[in-house]
């Protein structure tokens, strides 16, 4: 009985073990398949272009603002079309309210912002900033005649987008002024047009640029540019985002090769890089004021430009 049992398993052991080897040559073809697959698909996602999209506001002239077919155009729309090509990126900007870049950011509604956002502690407790790619101080805009100053604000109406380093420039130095916040720059200046306020804290390019416009021929600059810690504007992203590292990187190869320095002399009259960083922004002028405090006396060099402009008409 043990005999015939014992024949029987060997039997079945012969049997079985053909089909065994075939199955573990099966498997062992398998595996051997599965990580040529994997390092295939890791490549094409590695050669995939970065599809990115980018949020911007889009009434911050001459940074971003829309021209008369409601195109997005303006300096950084300029400095993001060479930092994608740079990157071989496929970009999308889009027009957002300036009180919700941070928070769409951080909703992972776009990947990064850039919006003439200065670099300040506060912020960068929510987002991180690339390397800087501009530096900006601030002025006090009032109307000609005007002798109001930034020593004599308390008590007075005083204009400034909301969340800006102006703003907050006004609500930690002068609390005792009666500061009105807007939530655009076109809204603010709107105000001091109208009487509403009596002078308007502004960043110094979009302020400079104002003036050069129809609307602030009558205002002037009150007193010297001020400057702050917190006049670099980077670019904002989600923190930990590996995209900080590959803008920083597209960022300082447009430096090194000629083209930052090409788009911003275009919209700011200098073709130095240090320079470009502290220039007066004024659209067409051919001689740009630059000083190592920051401080230039933005009245004569809008002057000077209209009486250039003047000559040759």
């Amino acid at each position: 009985m043990i005999t015939s049992m014992t024949s029987s398993i060997s039997k079945k052991a012969l049997w079985l073990a053909p089909l065994s080897a075939a199955m573990l040559m099966l498997t062992a073809c398998n595996n051997s398949s599965a990580p040529t697959e994997s390092t295939e698909t890791d490549a094409a996602t590695d050669d995939a272009p970065l599809n990115i999209k980018i949020a911007t506001e889009s009434s911050y002239k001459p940074f971003s603002y829309t021209d008369a077919d409601g195109k997005l155009i303006g300096y950084e729309i300029e400095l993001v079309d060479a930092l994608c090509a740079q990157m071989k990126a496929e970009c999308e900007v889009i027009s957002q309210d300036w009180d919700g870049l941070i928070p769409g950011l951080n909703a992972q509604k776009f990947d990064a912002a850039i919006a003439g956002m200065s670099i300040t502690p506060e912020r960068k407790e929510v987002v991180e900033f690339s390397d800087p790619y501009f530096h900006t101080g601030i002025i006090l805009i009032g109307k000609k005649g005007d002798d109001i100053s930034v020593e004599g604000l308390k008590g007075q109406p005083i204009a400034s987008q909301r969340s800006t380093v102006a703003s907050q420039y006004l609500q930690e130095k002068h609390a005792d002024s009666d500061i009105k916040l807007y939530d655009t720059q076109d809204n603010a200046y709107l105000d001091l047009t109208s009487g509403r306020v009596r002078a308007m804290m502004s960043d110094k390019v979009t302020g400079i640029d104002w003036l050069k416009t129809e609307a602030g021929k009558d205002y002037e600059v009150k007193g010297q540019e001020i400057s702050t810690s917190d006049d670099a504007m980077g670019i904002a992203f989600r923190k930990g985002d590996p995209l900080v590292a590959k803008f920083n990187k597209a960022l300082a190869e447009l430096k090194d090769n000629g083209t930052y320095d090409q788009i911003t002399g275009s919209y700011f009259g200098t073709s130095s890089t240090a320079a470009a960083q502290k220039a007066v922004a004024t659209e067409g002028v051919k001689e740009v004021v630059v000083v190592d405090d920051g401080n230039v006396d933005a009245n004569a060099v809008i002057a000077k430009e209209e009486h250039a402009e003047a000559a040759t008409n």
